[in-house]
């Protein structure tokens, strides 16, 4: 019974519908096909109990900021401030793209909307000046990936409330691998810039440079109050987020003066909008996560997968695979609440800390994203760039390879993940 229900998952996710729809559907499908009616009584309160825990309070806030962040004028002063940063440099404008969405994913936590975001903001910027739109496109799409590495991150907090792990502790530890890929990636443009002699701006004066970082002071100092206040202990992450929010609004309505109060009923819907799709995706993979841990899959898988192996690095491997096929068509969120209690136990007997998997698990998903045939990531800037898929993939391609090649960095070296919070402990 368990493979056909496995095999109605994989169908209805085949067909596109969205992935909260798949997870619901597939959970009734089993309960009617077993006879066990009396599990529907349960649903409202597994899908209830599923959402309601503290940390989660943090995906609203954080959700909010950004809102905030982006109609106050704050994206943009980012982006004006990174253009001053490196904008000399060749392939000036490559770089502002990665290093304005360093700075937003301190900010949004989310690589769909970051994406969505800056594929309207940068890839017709840097199309005027003369850089190839697939290769713009396939930049902006890669750079997404910052978002859910460096804090605050929804896959963090996703992970952290799953797994009872300290999601402050996450935080910290997503530092070192958020800066090990913008340089990853950073390296790789360098390489392309100079083989493709991508053009370059005039260097400004210090003084315009000096007046662009205070404008953007503002803007940066957010991100850095949160991690200093989780760090000193002054808010734990969900408190940091609120936080953010209020920052957030000083500065957009107070300091830059661009939000107004007409601006607020559309900046609440979008938040309630986007809270809502989270939180809906939680309470269905919850319940589907229910049915697997009913029919013991969850100790089958990990009774399979140590018999397959006693060793620490083939097993991280296998995780490694394994979250990238599932990152590919699965939404991240969805991924964590399904697989994190199967494979933790596990990935715990091989005295791998909570902390450095979850980190693997994240980076491993948000590459997913951008993996061809299916990464979502690909298909929202394709849509919003009008750049064909198949030239979009020859494009990010190296940058997947990148990505990897720092998930393998994290996985094999705890360290990278585990010196920064052993530091605050």
């Amino acid at each position: 019974m368990i493979a056909i229900f496995i095999l109605v998952f994989a169908l209805l996710l085949t067909i596109g519908l969205p992935i909260a729809y798949v997870l619901g559907v597939s959970t009734v499908y089993y309960i009617f096909s077993t006879d066990n009616l009396e599990l529907l009584y349960s649903i409202p309160q597994r899908m209830t109990g599923g959402i309601q825990n503290y940390g989660l309070l943090a995906i609203p806030l954080f959700v909010l900021a950004g809102e905030l962040m982006n109609k106050g004028g704050i994206t943009s002063r980012l982006v004006r401030f990174a253009k001053d940063m490196v904008g000399h440099f060749r392939g000036g404008l490559a770089y502002v793209n990665v290093v304005t969405n360093m700075f937003l994913a301190s900010i949004i936590g989310s690589a769909n909307a970051q994406t969505a975001m800056m594929s309207r903001i940068m890839v017709p910027e840097m199309e005027r000046e003369g850089y190839k739109k697939e290769f713009s496109t396939a930049l902006t799409s890669a750079s997404s990936l910052l978002g859910p590495i460096i804090p605050p991150s929804l896959l963090f907090i996703i992970y952290g409330v799953t797994a009872e792990v300290s999601i402050g502790n996450m935080f910290i530890g997503g530092i070192i691998p958020g800066i090990l890929l913008t340089t990853g990636f950073v390296l790789l443009i360098s390489f392309i810039s100079i083989k493709e002699k991508f053009p370059k701006h005039d260097r400004v004066k210090a003084k315009e440079l000096v007046k662009a970082f205070f404008m953007a002071l503002p803007s940066i100092s957010i991100p850095l109050i949160i991690i200093v206040g989780i760090l000193t202990g002054m808010f734990t992450p969900t408190e940091s987020a609120a936080a953010a929010s209020f920052l957030a609004l000083l500065i957009g309505a107070f300091l830059y003066k661009e939000i107004q109060l007409r601006d607020f009923p559309k900046i609440l819907l979008n938040t309630a909008m986007y809270t809502s799709i989270v939180t809906f995706i939680i309470a269905m993979a919850t319940i589907f996560g229910w049915v697997l841990s009913f029919e013991q899959v969850p100790q089958q898988l990990s009774s399979f997968m140590v018999s397959l192996t006693d060793n620490v690095y083939v097993f991280l491997l296998i995780c490694i695979i394994l979250f990238l096929l599932v990152g590919m068509v699965i939404e991240g969120m969805a991924a964590i609440i399904i697989l994190v209690p199967i494979l933790l136990p596990v990935a715990a007997s091989y005295g791998i800390d909570p902390v450095q998997f979850g980190i693997v698990i994240s980076i491993n998903l948000a590459i997913g994203l951008i993996t061809p045939p299916v990464g979502t990531v690909l298909f929202i800037t394709s849509s919003i760039t009008k750049v064909s898929f198949e030239s979009l993939t020859r494009y990010v391609l190296p940058f997947v390879l990148v990505s990897l090649v720092v998930l393998f960095i994290i996985a094999y070296v705890p360290a990278v993940t585990t010196w920064l919070p052993s530091l605050w402990l």
